[in-house]
């Protein structure tokens, strides 16, 4: 039975009332439809409002709900209930979340339910990328619709079995229940529920009033897998034949092989089974990744040019400030200016990049954690030469992301090279890789002046101007699809993402946030919550300025400007609960900031020590700096599907802020990063992780969620950054607040790197 919505009918049948489609099957199959919103009628120009008529969830939603009759809930004999998810897990719970959904509509216990993860499927269009925060939102009326017209046909079916109106039936942890008491188990209903052909019904959605599952805190379902190592990531595949393979990589960014002085000579080392030059470098397939780690050392290559050649920092800002688009003439008031700038933060995952192929002549199969699994078959299949058609995409779940598994270069490279040799592999990049060549969070700056006279703000100007973000893993596709929709007039992918993810959440006047983007040259990504760090960190630092400026207290400022009751709610409630305006030590202060996106809002307090016997206190990873002593964070994002799994996001979110904020970046040095592994990469460590950690989930009457993946990092990146200021007298402009001092030293540049210093010289080519 399949089962699908038309939100095109939500207001002519009632608000929870859809339609639906039970579908020809031999056992019970749901699936929703939902008809995409009419354009707005009053699309104008960007405005400092924009994201209040449309913004990127809007758009990601609009661009999913035509295919979302396409994905199905189908109740098994044996008392399960079954969903193919089209996103991927990452770690960010949407298994469980999806899990939940179904669970309340269905009343079965949540152990019942099994969320796979849905293969490439071409036709779901828009409807299968994960990313900006955006899954549970669109997913959720979709979901909840053919889990409900499920149960509308289990109810019909047990009445009839047992001689009962359907009204006086109920069910409960999978069980159809009589008034007599008597009852049958859903799987014994699933192939009579079940329907010979497609038909349209009505169905009715459980009132938020009647929720058991949804809103409630629950563990994650692959929570025990995890722990106790069964949970299975790309690398833990046991797919026949395929192989350990890594590739020798060139020592600047997307240099390319010259040639190879000893290719017949590795290919006779021990275990090693083939090596052939790839685009991307020089592959090694071996029976164990230590033996591809020697080939890949061993190999003599001659490197031709990358296209970062002869860069580094300093050039690159240079290009950035030629970039920059003027903020006008000055007004003829008082004003507050900054400019501020961002380095290059790595996007590699906590899993390294890997991918499994196995290519035919006629046909090839891929497996691999991928956020964008319909563009990366399209890719791989022009890459082999082949039709979509018979390339098989298992999507798997992986071990982090922030953005990073948007992009298939490890499976694109896996079916390269399993065509060359003919056999199958397991390709898996080593740390360095990913550190040297994967995606990097571009660089940029961003510059902002704002005017006020009295206790008035008058305008409020911010140039943002960054190296180029490759959007080219599917999100620059729905832009484009839906480019006649948005109101926003005919400019690029990146500028359209911009203008549909900043808001304007105070009440400035006059105001106007504009993008700029310059140098295709790096390998760049949509690092979690994008753009927003850097803006909202500029920004609230600016914002710290003004109430300096105007005699106000910060907070207070804050409170004073922000434009809804729900945005300084949310402030008010970190305020109160950080204990904001207390007494500190000298060296040490408070920090606060706000952010909205994603339909939901949210604030941070963080109290930061950036007394001399805390900077510079010896730190065994060789990095010392300020400390964030405690972190209070309040988020609303509507209807919480699941609290628990909220919380642990915004505690990932926070650590994310530290980090950009304070410790984590790469180091540009003639066209090649200098960090390469975490020793180098100073993500937030136990010693600067505060020790006091609150999280507050705002109660919301709303009935629809908002998103949550990438929403706590701005506001925490912000909220370190004012501390920062406070604390030592003087306003931060580069972040992170470390990047000039280089407290590690470089590894060689040919990865993978090897283990000992005497061997990386030796090694170095």
């Amino acid at each position: 039975m399949t089962a699908g919505s038309n939100g095109g009918l939500d207001e002519a049948i009632g608000r929870r009332r859809f339609l639906g489609y039970v579908l020809a099957a031999p056992t019970l199959v749901a699936a929703a439809e939902l008809a995409p919103p009419a354009p707005a009628a009053d699309a104008r120009l960007p405005s400092p409002e924009l994201t209040e008529l449309l913004d990127l969830t809007d758009v990601m939603t609009a661009a999913a709900l035509p295919t979302s009759g396409l994905i199905s809930v189908e109740v098994n004999p044996d008392g399960t209930v079954s969903f193919a998810l089209p996103r991927v897990e990452v770690g960010q719970g949407i298994t469980t979340s999806t899990a939940m959904l179904i669970a309340e509509e269905l009343a079965v216990p949540l152990e019942r339910v099994r969320v796979t993860l849905a293969d490439a499927r071409p036709e779901l269009v828009f409807n299968q990328l994960t990313g900006g925060s955006n899954t549970t939102i669109a997913t959720y009326t979709p979901i909840r619709v053919a889990a409900a017209i499920a149960r509308l046909r289990l109810l019909a079916a047990a009445a009839a079995e047992l001689g009962s109106a359907v009204t006086d039936l109920t069910m409960k942890a999978g069980m159809i229940i009589d008034r007599s008491g008597g009852g049958i188990d859903i799987g014994a209903l699933a192939e009579k529920a079940a329907s010979t052909k497609t038909r349209q019904v009505a169905v009715e959605l459980t009132p938020r009033g009647n929720f058991a599952v949804i809103g409630r805190p629950h563990n994650r379902i692959d929570a025990l897998d995890a722990v106790t190592g069964r949970k299975k990531f790309t690398m833990d595949l046991d797919i026949p034949a395929a192989k350990p393979t890594m590739v020798c990589r060139p020592p600047t960014i997307n240099g390319t092989v010259g040639s190879v002085a000893n290719l017949a000579e590795v290919r006779t080392m021990p275990g090693v089974t083939d090596v052939v030059v790839i685009s991307t470098g020089v592959a090694v397939r071996a029976e164990t990744f230590g033996q591809c780690i020697d080939a890949v050392r061993a190999l003599k290559v001659s490197w031709k040019p990358g296209t970062a050649e002869g860069k580094s920092d300093e050039s690159v800002l240079r290009e950035l400030e030629a970039a920059e688009l003027p903020l006008g003439l000055r007004p003829p008031a008082p004003t507050v200016e900054g400019k501020f700038t961002f380095y290059f933060r790595s996007n590699s995952a906590l899993e390294p990049n890997c991918a499994v192929a196995d290519v035919r002549a006629d046909c090839a199969e891929i497996w691999a954690a991928l956020k964008s699994p319909i563009v990366a078959q399209r890719t791989i299949a022009a890459k082999l030469g082949l039709p979509p058609s018979r390339v098989a995409v298992h999507v798997t779940e992986g071990g982090g992301s922030f953005g990073r598994k948007l992009f298939f270069d490890a499976a694109l490279e896996a079916a390269e090279v399993s065509q060359k040799i003919g056999k199958p592999v397991k390709l898996m990049w080593h740390r360095a890789d990913d550190s040297r060549q994967g995606r990097t969070h571009p660089m940029a700056t961003s510059r902002v002046r704002v005017a006020y006279a009295g206790g008035t703000v008058l305008s409020y100007k911010q140039r943002h101007t960054s190296v180029s973000t490759d959007l080219g893993h599917g999100l620059g596709e729905i832009i484009t699809a839906m480019a006649a929709r948005l109101p926003v007039g005919d400019i690029g992918f990146s500028q359209t993402f911009f203008h549909l993810s900043q808001a304007m959440s105070y009440r400035f006047g006059a105001s106007s946030q504009l993008l700029s983007e310059t140098d295709k040259g790096f390998n760049t990504g949509s690092m979690r919550n994008v753009y927003s760090p850097d803006v909202t960190c500029a920004r609230e630092l600016i914002v710290d300025q003004l109430a300096a400026r105007m005699g106000k207290d910060p907070y207070r400022f804050r409170h004073d400007f922000l434009r809804d009751d729900r945005s300084r709610a949310v402030l008010a409630k970190v305020a109160e609960a950080g204990g904001w305006g207390r007494p500190m030590p000298v060296g040490t202060a408070q920090g606060i900031a706000f952010h909205a996106e994603y339909k939901a809002v949210s604030a941070a307090l963080v109290e930061i020590d950036c007394r001399p016997e805390t900077v510079n206190r010896p730190i065994r990873d060789g990095v010392t700096g300020p400390r964030v002593t405690k972190a209070v964070f309040a988020v609303d994002v509507g209807l919480a599907v699941n609290p628990r799994g909220l919380e642990a996001q915004v505690m990932g979110c926070i650590m994310d802020g530290i980090a950009l904020a304070l410790t984590s970046s790469l180091h540009l040095d003639n066209g090649h990063f200098l960090e390469a592994s975490w020793d180098n990469y100073f993500y937030t460590r136990q010693w600067n992780t505060p020790p006091e950690l609150q999280i507050i989930i705002m109660p919301s009457t709303s009935e629809e969620p908002g998103g949550a993946g990438e929403l706590g990092v701005a506001a925490s990146m912000a909220a370190v950054a004012c501390a920062y200021g406070r604390a030592t007298g003087t306003m931060p402009t580069s972040f992170p607040i470390n990047h000039g001092t280089l407290s590690f030293v470089p590894k060689p540049t040919v990865p993978p790197i090897p283990q000992s210093p005497a061997d990386g010289l030796n090694g170095a080519r």
